[in-house]
């Protein structure tokens, strides 16, 4: 796919630059570690039970990625919640944090107002809009975020953030290093294996988005290390190349999903499998995977399996995301579509605000 290599092409497709802000993440990973450092934080005066973050879209995914990181660490359950309300349990002993990029998300705005009237211990985080003003008129701590993004594209600040301010407030250890090493890694793998500068025929990503062109993509994750990944891969495939995917987890997959891989036939044929692994994953379901894979092949479906062996846990789970968004940006040049606008979500929105 010569298009992939061209900067021509790409520059003239990608109209608002997108390739820069992907490229940008390591940076923006680095730039969150200090903005949760130096944000004005209180500690809840009371005991916490649980955290709810409260978000949608580019603005959840960041916590998706917390929670799945930290299932194993956090000595209180958490949850993402994506509705106008919260969970029922939410109450004054929660943490709730209310993540909107733009500050002017309908549902999260709800959540937060849902939040105040159970007397949760509440943080915002965003650039600004009415999640902010709602947040200091209240005297709750708000996370200022750089301005300027699409909430897609500000990963980093959406996650990042969190852990830092998650450490500050004695949930769990310091991930310093950790952050430190998510950095590196992600530089190192757009520079040499992912970045618009490393040609097709070294570049993964780019050899995906040519397998995934005018086809439907699957994408696999585990509930262990992945899910979050999975997700994102779905969600930034949909809003940068603007093409369907759908994603699912494991094990929960092997308890119904795969017996749809039957029919119909002629479309199954034409879809490409994504498995996202990790060394962190069970036993159990590592070779689950195996198995599904075998299962899969008999349809007709191109299977591909990517797993990141270096660095720790955040840097492997940030890793696969980065291959994905990388992905997602490349299909959408093959697509021969700008991948920054989201015309049907600005059309949502507009329609939602008549009524």
């Amino acid at each position: 796919m010569d298009s992939l290599d061209n900067r021509d092409i790409v520059s003239r497709l990608d109209a608002s630059d997108m390739l820069k802000l992907i490229s940008g993440l390591p940076g923006q990973c680095q730039e969150a570690g200090g903005i949760g450092k130096k944000a004005i934080l209180s500690k809840p005066d009371r005991k916490i039970d649980n955290i709810v973050f409260a978000g949608l879209g580019g603005s959840a995914i960041g916590a998706d990625v917390v929670r799945v990181y930290l299932q194993d660490e956090l000595k209180v359950p958490a949850i993402v919640s994506r509705n106008y309300t919260l969970p029922d349990f939410a109450g004054k002993n929660t943490l709730l944090f209310c993540a909107s990029y733009s500050g002017n998300t309908e549902e999260t705005l709800s959540s937060f107002k849902d939040g105040l009237k159970r007397g949760a211990f509440i943080i915002t985080i965003g650039s600004g809009g009415k999640l902010k003003e709602l947040a200091l008129e209240n005297n709750f701590n708000h996370i200022d975020m750089p301005k300027g993004f699409p909430p897609r594209t500000a990963l980093g600040f959406m996650s990042i953030t969190v852990l830092v301010i998650l450490a500050r407030l004695g949930f769990i250890g310091s991930k310093d290093k950790e952050i430190e090493d998510t950095c590196s890694c992600l530089a190192e793998l757009r520079d040499k294996e992912i970045g618009m500068d490393v040609p097709f025929e070294k570049n993964i990503s780019k050899k995906l988005a040519s397998a995934l062109f005018g086809k439907y993509a699957v994408i696999y994750g585990t509930g262990d290390s992945t899910e979050a990944a999975s997700v994102r891969w779905r969600g930034q495939i949909a809003e940068n190349a603007k093409a369907l995917a759908s994603s699912h987890v494991l094990p929960e997959m092997n308890h119904n999903e795969i017996v749809g891989w039957a029919f119909p036939k002629d479309v199954l044929k034409d879809i490409k499998v994504i498995f996202l692994c990790d060394k962190n994953d069970h036993p159990r379901t590592r070779l689950r995977i195996k198995i599904s894979v075998d299962v899969i092949k008999k349809s007709g479906a191109e299977i591909f399996e990517i797993e990141r062996k270096s660095g720790g846990l955040l840097a492997r789970i940030f890793s696969l995301i980065y291959i994905g968004d990388f992905v997602s940006f490349y299909l959408a040049i093959l697509n021969d579509i700008d991948p920054t606008p989201v015309k049907s979500v600005d059309y949502l929105k507009a329609q939602l605000a008549k009524i």
